[in-house]
Formats: structure tokens, C-alpha cells, sequence
């Protein structure tokens, strides 16, 4: 059994289903699965990517998952974040995922179709589980006997390049859940960056710092190694607000405007490429560059990300060097270095680092993701910066949220 907890997700999944019972408990949803790896045929000792012969075992994995419930540890572990609100705690005391809400498909494509639909509110915690389920299940089948010696080597080559001189007060923390090697592999790598990067809860961690590995997004580890779970919202939330605002054109604020009635202050960083750059910042403007603690790229050249954030602050007459930047796309560490290296002193600066981390065990990795697609019966999409991160099932629809939003077609 892969997944034995419901705590092993990314925290945004409990902020955000934390908004939808309070703001939104009637919405409905719809997601879809989506491989981004080509399905070329395989060459050499390159596996192929179709995921069609696991889907037995996948299934299996998944009605195993719906049998979960909450501790009550693990309960009191999400009551105990001062941003989690009593009532959520109660309603997940009784929350179990439901099998009919699921359905995965083995396609003649050699492809697998995951579709989940309904309630939002018993919808939302099944993405990220079920993509650890997936790599998993297709890595244990693919790479059976993964070179682990040589893995901790490049791990510990990572580790190494972090503490080199001047890059101390560079903090990273792991996104690598929905695409990790294995539930094993991920914890081996956290307990490594652990030792070898300090926390803030680090025996004999010097006074005054915080270590180096700020945290890690999976909840499960952060309680049970005594990290700081990590996130705040997903394209999810600000994709379901195109059905729920009032207006199309309004939904980005609306989705910013619902987040800061919910939490006062509390998670403070705006998502900022579902509908790209430069929509975001004709929204984002002078009241929610104040409200906001920072803003998380995702899509795009982040260095020129970086740069129109920081303009977009000095414009509305804020301090940069008061405001977070999270870079979150697809990083290494030598990237992340640069980043760092160019932005230090002018910002706040955070690193979250996924599949760089938790899958670089000699196998390509899967790019897999589940996106919602739609909300309410309505079409919803993700238009981003980086093409092949779109998703949208209706090009109706995708014509007209581009026209509202004023997005050039090459995006």
C-alpha cells in the first residue's frame, strides 16, 4: 500500500479545502489526468511512458486510499497550525475519499484516462495522492532496482553546492510529493536535506538562523520530522473561481479577495500564471501588492518574472525587499542558485524544489499532472506562460477567457 496516511498531500490542499467548505461547499468539479511526456516509441534502455498496462494496480492503490481516515494525531497536528480553523479539523474527523468519485481508464493509446468528478469538497484531496500512486506504481514496474548509491551521490552533490560560501541564507524547501520516485525515496531525501542543510528545529542550530531547508510541502513528513509544512493555493482555486465570481473578467481578484476574507493576513501568496504575467499584474495592483505578503511563479523565464515583480512593487510604491518571492518551476539547484544569486537583497526570496529532489534516481521522470478542467458544469482553464502547461478540454471557451483576459494566442 502506497499511501497510508491522508496527511501524505501538499498543504495547499487543506488551505484551499478549507476555503471551498467555508465559501464554496456546494461547487462541483471536474478533473482530467494529463501525461506531458512524449509517447514516442521507447529507444534504447529508455522505458516506454504508457501507463495503460498499471492501471489494474493503480486502481488497486486507489480503492486502498478510500479506505483512509484521519487519526486522531494526525488531527491535532492540523489543529494545532494557527491558520486551520476548528470546524475544518471536525469535518475531517468524518472525511473519507470516496472510490465513485474515480474512474481510471486504460486507453488503446497505451495511456491511462484519470477522471474525477464531484463535490469539490470530497474531490480536492485526491490529486496529489493519486499521482505518488501513479509514479510509483510505474516506477516499481520500470526500475524495479533503482541505483539508490548513486542517487545519495547527486543528493549529496545538491547538498554541497547550497553550503557553499555566501549562499547561507539560501532556504529551499521540497514541492517533490506528486512526482517523487517513491514514499521511501522522498523521506530519504528529506531526513538527507535534514542533516545536511539545518532547520530552524536542528540540534545545535545557531542562534539567529533558520537553517537552510526552510520546510517541506508534504504534511505527513513535516509532522513526522519536525519540519514547517509549506503552501498556500493551487491553479485549482483561482481555475474554480472563473465559474464561481461573478464575472469572468473580475474572477482572478475574486479568487485573491474569497483567500484574504478566509485567512486575514494568514498565507499570503499570490499564485500568479493561471492566466499569465500580464494579467496578473493589470490585477494585482497597489491594494493587494500591500495585502500580500509575495506572489509564486510557476510558468515563464523566471528571471523576467523576477524582475516585473519587483517593478510591479516599485510602481505601486512597495517596498520589494518587504515582499516574498516564491520560484516553484521545475527548478535544479544550480538554477535556484542563479535566481538566488540575482535577486538577493532585493526581495525576499523562497526556493521550492520537486522532482530535481525526490526523482533523480537514473530514470527519466513522469510529468504528470491532474488539473480541474471543469467547475459548476462550466469549462475552467489554465492559461500559462509556458505552453505546454495549458489545460483546458474546450477551445470554445479557451478562445473566450483569452479574449476577456487579453491573452496573445501564443500562450
Amino acid at each position: 500500500m502506497i499511501i497510508t496516511s491522508l496527511l501524505d498531500t501538499d498543504l495547499y490542499k487543506f488551505t484551499m479545502m478549507q476555503v471551498v467548505l467555508h465559501q464554496f461547499p456546494g461547487a462541483q468539479v471536474e478533473y482530467r489526468f494529463k501525461c506531458r511526456n512524449a509517447h514516442a516509441k521507447p529507444s534504447g534502455n529508455q522505458p516506454s511512458f504508457d501507463l495503460a498496462p498499471f492501471a489494474d494496480e493503480i486502481r488497486d492503490e486507489i480503492r486502498s486510499l478510500c479506505g483512509l481516515h484521519f487519526h486522531e494525531a494526525e488531527l491535532d497536528y492540523l489543529r494545532s497550525m494557527r491558520f486551520i480553523k476548528s470546524d475544518f479539523v471536525d469535518f475531517l474527523g468524518l472525511f473519507r475519499l470516496n472510490e465513485k468519485y474515480i474512474d481510471v481508464t486504460a486507453l488503446p493509446s497505451g495511456e491511462i484516462d484519470i477522471t474525477i468528478r464531484g463535490p469539490w469538497l470530497h474531490t480536492i484531496l485526491f490529486e496529489i495522492p493519486v499521482l505518488a500512486i501513479v509514479n510509483e506504481v510505474y516506477f516499481r514496474n520500470v526500475c524495479p532496482q533503482p541505483d539508490l548509491v548513486a542517487g545519495r551521490k547527486r543528493l549529496d552533490a545538491k547538498i554541497a553546492l547550497l553550503r557553499e560560501a555566501g549562499l547561507g541564507d539560501l532556504k529551499i524547501a521540497d514541492y517533490g510529493t506528486r512526482r517523487r520516485f517513491s514514499k521511501a525515496w522522498h523521506e530519504n531525501v528529506l531526513l538527507a536535506l535534514r542533516e545536511g542543510l539545518g532547520t530552524r528545529q536542528s540540534p545545535g542550530h545557531v542562534a539567529g538562523t533558520a537553517g537552510q531547508l526552510a520546510g517541506t510541502s508534504n504534511v505527513l513528513f513535516a509532522m513526522r520530522l519536525g519540519l514547517t509544512p509549506l503552501g498556500t493555493m493551487a491553479h485549482e482555486y483561482l481555475q474554480a473561481c472563473q465559474a464561481l465570481g461573478p464575472r469572468l473578467r473580475d474572477s482572478q481578484i475574486y479568487g485573491f479577495e474569497c483567500w484574504a476574507r478566509e485567512y486575514r493576513g494568514d498565507l499570503g501568496i499570490a499564485l500568479s500564471d493561471v492566466y499569465g504575467m500580464d494579467a496578473f499584474l493589470r490585477d494585482f495592483d497597489m491594494y493587494f501588492c500591500k495585502l500580500f505578503d509575495g506572489a509564486r511563479h510557476d510558468s515563464g523565464d523566471p528571471f523576467t518574472w523576477g524582475e516585473r515583480m519587483i517593478e510591479q512593487y516599485i510602481k505601486n510604491r512597495v517596498d520589494p525587499q518587504t515582499k516574498t518571492l516564491i520560484f516553484s518551476d521545475g527548478l535544479t539547484v544550480p538554477r535556484t542558485i542563479e535566481l538566488y544569486r540575482q535577486f538577493r537583497g532585493r526581495c525576499q526570496l523562497a526556493f521550492g524544489i520537486g522532482t530535481n529532489l525526490t526523482n533523480d534516481l537514473g530514470c527519466e521522470p513522469l510529468q504528470i499532472v491532474i488539473k480541474m478542467v471543469r467547475c459548476n458544469g462550466q469549462p475552467v482553464a489554465k492559461v500559462s506562460d509556458t505552453p505546454s502547461k495549458n489545460m483546458c478540454d474546450d477551445e470554445k471557451y479557451l478562445a473566450y477567457l483569452r479574449q476577456v483576459f487579453e491573452i496573445e494566442s501564443s500562450q
